[in-house]
């Protein structure tokens, strides 16, 4: 099985990358929460896999934190959960804030995400609820945690507009950081202008 998985990034995509390691080109499924922190093409690159092995095919899912994968095998374990749709959890939604909406069980914030039902949500907080909690007590207080779903949505689309744009994921995503920091209030047209000015 492969467990980890560094070398160039020869192509990127939102869903899917491909990593060229001795001269073979390693096709990795990923979520937006790992696409937004890869570098640009041709650049190094270091994920933590997970590999699905079914009858007829192998797959490869990437991430770039540990955070982002524990969360994806913790989603997996659970009825009616493939690794597709734990990827598109993933995307939806940043893996801090999911953990703490697992562990507070939050089913009302998990139906918000694409492709997760009520029935989902409530398979996800009965299955998962202690585990997040335990996982969540391990890690440290990051600010991301406490965005306001609007805020965080407005980062993401401010962000997704510098893509369209022609920026690296990671430079849209470096910008729109540094512009939130330096203004007191904000909306999606002032924050991708104060991106741009950073970009500049």
């Amino acid at each position: 099985m492969i467990a980890h998985l560094s070398g160039t990034l020869l192509t990127k995509a939102p869903q899917s990358v491909i990593i060229d390691n001795g001269g073979i080109g390693y096709e990795v499924t990923v979520p937006l929460s790992t696409f937004y922190a890869l570098p640009e093409k041709d650049g190094r690159v270091s994920l933590h896999i997970y590999t699905h092995v079914r009858e007829d095919a192998l797959m490869l899912f990437g991430f770039y934190t540990p955070l982002e994968k524990e969360i994806f095998t913790m989603l997996i374990s659970v009825s009616g959960i493939g690794p597709k749709l734990a990827t598109n959890i993933l995307s939806g939604i940043g893996p801090e804030e999911l953990l703490a909406a697992m562990a507070r069980g939050d089913t009302a914030r998990m139906q918000s995400i694409p492709g997760i039902g009520k029935k989902t949500s409530e398979r996800i907080a009965l299955e998962l609820r202690e585990r997040a909690m335990k996982l969540k007590g391990t890690l440290e207080p990051l600010p991301s945690q406490v965005l306001p779903p609007e805020e965080k949505g407005m980062l993401d689309d401010a962000a997704s507009a510098l893509l369209n744009l022609g920026y690296s994921a990671k430079s849209a995503r470096d910008a729109v950081e540094r512009a939130r920091s330096r203004l007191e209030t904000f909306n999606l047209q002032s924050l991708i202008k104060e991106a741009l000015r950073v970009l500049a």
